[in-house]
C-alpha cells in the first residue's frame, strides 16, 4: 500500500476541522496583498505596478510558509498559534522559500517548455521544498536535494496526488467564476482570485504538508528540524497518544509497512 493512501481525505478532514483558522490566515494575507497592490498601481502607475508585483510575490511566499506552519501546528488536533503568532513563526522562512520557489519555477518552466515531461518530473520531485524549509529547517538550495530524496521512490504516488488536487482546483475556479458571472469582468477576476485563493490555498498546504510527513516517515527520516522531542516516536512527536501516531498512523506499523512497498520507482527516480 502506498504511504500516500488516504492522504487527500485526511487533508480534507484537517481542512474542515480547522477551517476558520486556515481561512483567516489565507484571507487576511490575500486581501492585504490585493489591496496594497491595487493602491500602489493607482498611486504610482507603472512603477507602482512593479512594486505591487514585488509585494505580491512576497505575500505569496509568506502565505505558503504561514499555511505550512499552520498545518504543522494543528497536527495534534488544536491550534496553538493564533494568526499573529503563525505569521511571526513563518517570517524567518520567507526569504528561503522565495529563493527556492523562484529557482524551482524557472527550472520547471524550462522543463515544460522543452518536452513537458522534464518539467513534470521536476514539479514532482521539487514539490516538497516549502515543507523541507519551514518544517525540516533546510536552506533554500538544500531544500531541492532534500525534497528530491523525500519524493524518491514514491514519485508516481506524489504525481497522482497533485494531479487530483489540480483537478479539484480547476473545478473550484469554474464554480466560483460561474457564481460571479453577473459582475463586470475586472471585478469578477479580482473577487474570483481572492475567493479561490483563500479557499484553496489552505487545502493545498494541508496536502503538501501531510505528504511531506508521510514520505519522511516512510523513509525513516526525521521530518522536523532537530528540536527536542520532534522526532518520530519521541515524546511529543509522532507515535504519542493524541497525535497521528496511533497504530496504523505515522510512526507505527500499518498496512503496507514493508520497505518493499515504498520502494517503487517513479518518474525519473
Amino acid at each position: 500500500m502506498s504511504p500516500l493512501s488516504g492522504v487527500l481525505s485526511e487533508a480534507w478532514a484537517l481542512y474542515r476541522r480547522h477551517f476558520a483558522h486556515f481561512i483567516l490566515i489565507s484571507f487576511v494575507i490575500y486581501l492585504a496583498v490585493a489591496v496594497i497592490t491595487a493602491l500602489l498601481s493607482l498611486a504610482a502607475g507603472s512603477w507602482g505596478a512593479f512594486l505591487g508585483l514585488l509585494f505580491s510575490l512576497f505575500g505569496m511566499f509568506l502565505l505558503q510558509a504561514a499555511l505550512v506552519k499552520a498545518v504543522q501546528d494543528v497536527r495534534d488536533g488544536r491550534a496553538d498559534l493564533d494568526f499573529g503568532a503563525t505569521v511571526r513563526a513563518a517570517l524567518p522562512y520567507v526569504g528561503a522559500v522565495a529563493i527556492a520557489s523562484i529557482l524551482a519555477s524557472i527550472g520547471i518552466a524550462i522543463g515544460l517548455a522543452l518536452v513537458i515531461v522534464p518539467g513534470l518530473i521536476l514539479l514532482t520531485f521539487w514539490s516538497m521544498i516549502v515543507p523541507c524549509i519551514v518544517i525540516g529547517g533546510a536552506g533554500a538550495i538544500e531544500s531541492f536535494s532534500r525534497s528530491w530524496r523525500t519524493v524518491r521512490g514514491h514519485a508516481w504516488s506524489v504525481f497522482g496526488t497533485f494531479v487530483v488536487v489540480f483537478l479539484i482546483l480547476i473545478v473550484g475556479e469554474i464554480v466560483i467564476s460561474a457564481i460571479l458571472l453577473a459582475l463586470p469582468y475586472a471585478w469578477r477576476n479580482f473577487i474570483a482570485d481572492v475567493v479561490a485563493g483563500t479557499l484553496v490555498a489552505p487545502f493545498l498546504a494541508a496536502v503538501v504538508t501531510l505528504v511531506y510527513y508521510r514520505l519522511t516517515a516512510a523513509h525513516g527520516q526525521a521530518a522536523e528540524a532537530s528540536a527536542p522531542g520532534a522526532g518520530y516516536g519521541q515524546p511529543g512527536g509522532y507515535g504519542q497518544p493524541g497525535g497521528y501516531g496511533q497504530p496504523g498512523g505515522y510512526g507505527q506499523p500499518g498496512p503496507g509497512g514493508d520497505v518493499g512497498d515504498y520502494g517503487q520507482h517513479g518518474p525519473g527516480a
